[in-house]
């Protein structure tokens, strides 16, 4: 915290559909695993993976067709992910 410096890794070209963009992320988490972020596209209603490597121009659509609002991963890297219209 406190940092002045920082790198943009996804939806550096604003808001949109496109796999090179965002709309409405609500959550993110760090795969270190895979060195990746696994965001909550909200608006888009998918959930898509950037890779954290220089170079990466786009996300990878995990899942599509859900609302997801929320994410979270255990230790054996199970991925959970709230869909606020199925109330699940």
């Amino acid at each position: 915290m406190g940092d002045t410096n920082g790198q943009v890794v996804a939806g550096a070209n604003g808001e949109g559909i496109r796999l090179d963009q965002l709309y409405c992320p609500t959550d993110v988490l760090i795969d270190k695993e895979t060195d990746s972020l696994i965001i909550c596209d909200w608006m888009n209603q998918r959930v898509v993976r950037w890779s954290r490597r220089s170079g990466t121009a786009q996300g990878e659509i995990l899942i599509d067709n859900i609302v997801c609002w929320g994410l979270a991963m255990d230790d054996q890297r199970y991925l959970y992910i709230s869909d606020i219209v199925k109330h699940e």
